[in-house]
């Protein structure tokens, strides 16, 4: 995948998660979810923010249900669960919210 934000290409691996974590930016997150079919929200905005301070903070990935709890910690039960975080990354919460967040694959996904 080939992005170019702002007469920049950024950089993707062949999975097309972000190289260099300081590529990214709100401009880049956009055209990753126009590149992956995801229409971007409030909502979306809230968990990619949240998952993006997360590793910035701890220096890692959480696995799937580290992240799910760390969801519900943050905003609550109604946010923090499986069917909330798959209606806006259908095909992978922790992959999709990552890869929109400029962060690297999380080593648990496929």
């Amino acid at each position: 995948m080939v992005l170019t934000v702002n007469k920049v290409c950024p950089e993707t691996n062949g999975q097309g998660f972000l190289v260099n974590l300081t590529d990214w930016n709100e401009d880049v997150a956009k055209q990753l979810a126009e590149h992956n079919a995801i229409e971007l929200t409030d909502a979306h905005w809230e968990i990619i923010l949240f998952i993006r301070r997360y590793y910035l903070q701890f220096k890692h990935l959480p696995n799937a249900r580290v992240f799910t709890k760390a969801v519900a910690r943050e905003f609550g039960e109604e946010k923090g669960n499986s069917r909330y975080l798959h209606r806006l990354f259908p095909d992978g919460p922790l992959k999709y919210a990552c890869k929109l967040a400029g962060l690297p694959k999380p080593p648990t996904c496929l």
